[in-house]
């Protein structure tokens, strides 16, 4: 178990998102809506709870507003992100006053980014500014999401160079969020050493969150390489469900959370344990059923 100063605090960002988008059976709204308030009762800082993309895209997300407006927050320390892929959703997603965070997944590999949001990184990069414009009328924070960023497997050129260069141009727009994303799983301790080291070293004023993809047996030795090189800012969601669509391997799945308890421990994270136990059981129920 890692040990760390009460001052250097750990955020756990939950995705059940994440782990609910690929899912081909729509889970009722109800039933959503009864896991995020599960959720909610933890003590994650962050929860990442819908999306406001085309429902042609993301049809399991089409109820992300009904969601919102169901959600009982006033027990709960926790903030809400939702992930947003065009102006639409940004101009939609800002109406709520229960999200804290819009998540903006931004490749720095074209071929990925042209298949995710259907956008160049050029175009992506204006979007960025749109968002950052609305989120600063609205009271709202911008995510980043680097989509890619420790590599692709369309021979799309990759470089911790690459990776700092875009986080600077971001950056230099507004930019103070930023999660390195493992979006198929190909990362490795050496690039996320790498990659966190020299983000944290150009890019003092930024936080650099991770959000890993992982088989089983490597998540310990990747929140390891992450951690020991800056990264405070973990994605999970629980029993490592969901992962992305575009990854060959089964086995990659997202990051377990009860991984990242076990690694930095639920005390240290000021997470409610009794809690956590409730929304696991929940969470089992529904992915048995759907998955």
């Amino acid at each position: 178990m890692a040990t760390f100063q009460k001052e250097a605090e750990v955020k756990i960002v939950e995705c059940p998102r994440d782990a609910m988008q690929g899912i081909l059976d729509f889970i009722p709204t109800e039933t959503k809506i009864a896991y995020m308030n599960d959720l909610l009762k933890v003590g994650f800082h962050t929860i990442d709870c819908g999306s406001f993309v085309s429902p042609r895209a993301i049809p399991q997300m089409r109820d992300t507003q009904e969601v919102l407006e169901a959600l009982d927050l006033s027990q709960s320390t926790s903030k809400l992100s939702v992930i947003v892929a065009n102006e639409r959703g940004v101009s939609d997603a800002v109406k709520f006053k229960q999200v804290d965070y819009l998540g903006f997944p931004f490749s720095i590999s074209e071929t990925f980014q042209q298949r995710n949001t259907n956008k160049s990184i050029a175009d992506s990069f204006d979007t960025v500014k749109f968002t950052l414009d609305q989120c600063a009328s609205a009271n709202k924070e911008m995510v980043i999401y680097i989509s890619m960023g420790f590599g692709n497997p369309y021979e799309d050129e990759w470089s911790t160079a690459i990776v700092t260069d875009w986080v600077g141009k971001l950056q230099e727009l507004g930019v103070v969020h930023f999660s390195l994303s493992d979006t198929v799983g190909v990362s490795n301790t050496e690039t996320i050493s790498c990659v966190f080291s020299a983000v944290h070293r150009e890019f003092t004023a930024a936080e650099f969150g991770a959000h890993f993809h992982s088989t089983a047996d490597a998540w310990k030795e990747k929140v390891d390489a992450a951690y020991t090189n800056g990264c405070k800012r973990f994605d999970g969601a629980i029993k490592g469900y969901g992962g992305c669509p575009m990854a060959k391997d089964d086995l990659v799945g997202n990051m377990p959370t009860e991984r990242l308890i076990d690694y930095f421990g639920a005390d240290a994270l000021q997470l409610k344990k009794a809690s956590f136990l409730e929304a696991f059981s929940t969470a089992e129920n529904i992915f048995n059923r759907y998955l």
